[in-house]
């Protein structure tokens, strides 16, 4: 934002150029990759939207946590003869590393 601006005089000004925003409610946003799920916890989302298009600021406390596929769950299972839960709780604690998930199981 400019600074000694109004915030209200800066939202007219927006809409005055077709650009219209609000803020969203929500209480955790997740961004899902290939490798990693994005956590944002307590966001602050902005929606703002110009020329029929829609964009989103977000701003909060991140974390990510590695993304477990379903095969790597799977062999764990057969690997240390786990149920899925067990299964899927170990390769969390070890990060996503699959023989070290079987290791701790078979310990």
């Amino acid at each position: 934002m400019l600074p000694n601006t109004d915030p209200k005089q800066m939202e007219r000004m927006m809409k005055q150029m077709g650009i219209n925003s609000r803020q969203i409610p929500a209480s955790r946003v997740v961004i899902e990759t290939d490798s990693e799920n994005l956590i944002i916890e307590n966001p602050q989302i902005t929606e703002i939207s110009m020329q029929g298009q829609k964009s989103y600021q977000i701003a909060g406390t991140i974390h990510s946590e590695s993304r477990i596929s379903e095969e790597d769950i799977k062999m764990v299972m057969e690997q240390a003869g786990v149920d899925k839960e067990k299964a899927t709780e170990s390769l969390k604690k070890s990060k996503g590393d699959i023989a070290a998930a079987i290791m701790d199981l078979k310990q």
